[in-house]
């Protein structure tokens, strides 16, 4: 498979590794009922940081179980009049080169010869974390223009894998009429990818320029399976007692003139076929068919996964009965689904500015292809928070508990991103612009400090209850986290296993007699953590312990 190189590329394909875990600290909780200072335990997110460093602190908890992720970068086509396009290179790269990067804005096409290393060296790593992130019946959508489209499409074949590459949307933005370029660009790319192909059937959206009255909304579609051509060459089926017919007395006289011929006469009662008869034609979807006789009529998949039968018409026709699950009708071309242009109209009813907004109705429309009521999507680059207006917006109009998280690195994630969700909530707008508020909630986090210090040994200004969640998360693959009042040093028990963290700030501690005495849980298997071990192996295997040595054995991710 052809590849894609560029200056840095040898040092930013693993550098997600080399991002330090740090602790997501919760500044505010809010929800209808205003401004929280204690947790109200909300499953939704604004994290204001780095998105790499905030990626990488999602991974313990929430590593493969994101079902949706829309992200948003920088196009990399800032001008020197366009100061709302720049961006910074921002990532603490071990090597020379990469370094005299840090901290500078992007110049100009033609002027900064590497603005476009630069910008996969900024996408790379990130698009890597979003891949973990992801969950196996996962979709990830990137919007992107002409300027990096081509450059992102194969380091997303490197890292999603070409085989789960879904589509190349384009979406009608509308853009600048009023721009003097000699072809006015109206629209730009949404690129598609699933995590696993073999785990996502057909998307359950439909085209917003779908009619009402198209045959997409029918429970059923009907198609005869009765085929003749050079891909569909003359062969016998063997029609057994009991196939099903559409009318419930019949009898179809044996003949060649038409097809499908028949062997002998067909006779139907009470809507099935009372004797055995072979008949004949050139077929498609042949081997469903024979998989439904087999299966004693009773309705078998299609390779789309939607339920199938089969049965004689009266005019002797063999069809294919597809009971629909999700209506779907996607469309590579992507209109009326709303523009910046309009979104930044609606922002300025909530008292935000901001430019070049995303609508809304296209992330909601993008979410609607896979994402159940209560699935978790996720936006690491989020500007204004379109995508949590978006899930709001749905959540509030079929009852669903979708969750978002959010990431935004601007200064602005509280001024903007946050309020605009508050107001969203709460309802915006006066007199006949008003729009009600939907409901719902989020807490507000800043990146803390890293989890462990350069040599590798636990920050000790952490608080233990962050490394102990981290302990559970990464012991369990991110199974739910509860507090134990009970055992001051229990984690809590999964997969027949107890955990327990045996860690103190201010000294060393000690797996010993004494310590199995303060231990009251009954489990098949115990994991223990503590500073060092007195215990004989003798003893570890006698109480089927696993001794882990802090911070040694603490997984680092």
């Amino acid at each position: 498979m052809p590849t894609l190189d560029w200056i840095g590329k040898d040092k930013v394909i693993n550098h997600h590794n080399d991002v330090p875990y740090k602790v997501l600290e919760r500044k505010y909780s809010y929800d209808e009922d205003g401004e929280h200072k204690d947790d109200i335990y909300s499953e939704n997110m604004i994290i204001h940081g780095d998105n790499l460093e905030a990626l990488k602190s999602l991974l313990p908890q929430y590593e493969g179980k994101i079902k949706c992720i829309y992200i948003d970068p920088p196009y990399n086509t800032r001008k020197s009049s366009e100061k709302n396009k720049a961006w910074i290179y921002s990532d603490s790269v071990d090597d020379p080169k990469i370094e005299k990067w840090l901290g500078v804005t992007v110049g100009d096409e033609g002027e900064d010869l590497s603005r476009h290393d630069k910008w996969l060296c900024m996408m790379y790593p990130r698009l890597v974390l979003l891949n973990k992130l992801l969950s196996d019946k996962g979709i990830v959508f990137i919007s992107i223009d002409d300027n990096e489209c081509s450059y992102l499409k194969i380091i997303c074949d490197d890292i999603f894998g070409k085989k789960n590459f879904v589509a190349q949307l384009i979406w009608r933005s509308d853009g600048n009429f009023d721009n003097q370029a000699k072809i006015k660009n109206v629209h730009e790319y949404i690129l598609c990818y699933i995590k696993n192909a073999d785990e996502v059937g057909l998307p359950q959206a439909i085209d917003p320029s779908a009619s009402e009255n198209s045959k997409i909304y029918n429970e059923e579609v009907r198609n005869t399976v009765v085929k003749n051509g050079p891909k569909n060459p003359m062969s016998t089926i063997k029609l057994p007692i009991g196939f099903p017919c559409s009318v419930s007395d019949l009898i179809i006289k044996s003949r060649k003139d038409k097809f499908p011929y028949y062997g002998a006469d067909a006779i139907i009662e009470g809507g099935r076929l009372i004797n055995e008869v072979e008949v004949e034609s050139g077929w498609s979807s042949k081997n469903i068919l024979i998989k439904y006789i087999n299966n004693g009529f009773n309705p078998v998949k299609d390779t789309k996964g939607q339920d199938t039968v089969f049965e004689i018409t009266k005019t002797g026709n063999i069809e294919m009965i597809k009971k629909r699950g999700d209506a779907s009708h996607v469309l590579s071309l992507l209109q009326n689904l709303g523009s910046t242009q309009n979104m930044s109209t609606e922002l300025a009813k909530m008292g935000v500015k901001f430019d070049f907004p995303k609508p809304v109705d296209l992330v909601i429309y993008l979410i609607s292809f896979y994402c159940r009521k209560d699935d978790i999507i996720l936006d690491s680059f989020a500007g204004s928070g379109t995508t949590a207006h978006a899930v709001l917006n749905m959540n509030k109009k079929d009852g669903g508990n979708r969750k978002f998280i959010l990431v935004e690195m601007g200064d602005y994630a509280d001024t903007i991103t946050a309020e605009r969700v508050k107001r969203v909530i709460d309802g915006y707008g006066e007199g006949k612009n008003a729009v009600d508020g939907t409901g719902g909630n989020f807490s507000y986090y800043e990146l803390g400090s890293p989890l462990f210090l350069q040599d590798g040994t636990i920050n000790k200004d952490i608080a233990t209850a962050e490394i102990r969640k981290y302990i559970w998360y990464t012991e369990t693959n991110g199974l739910e986290y509860a507090e134990n009042e009970q055992e001051k040093y229990y984690l809590g028990s999964y997969n027949d296993t107890a955990y327990y963290f045996y860690y103190e700030k201010d000294k060393a501690t000690i797996l010993d007699y004494s310590f199995l005495a303060m231990v009251n849980v009954k489990n098949q298997a115990y994991i223990i953590y503590a500073d060092s071990c007195a215990l004989s192996d003798i003893d570890l295997q006698k109480w089927n312990i696993t001794f882990k040595k802090i911070p040694r054995d603490i997984e680092h991710i």
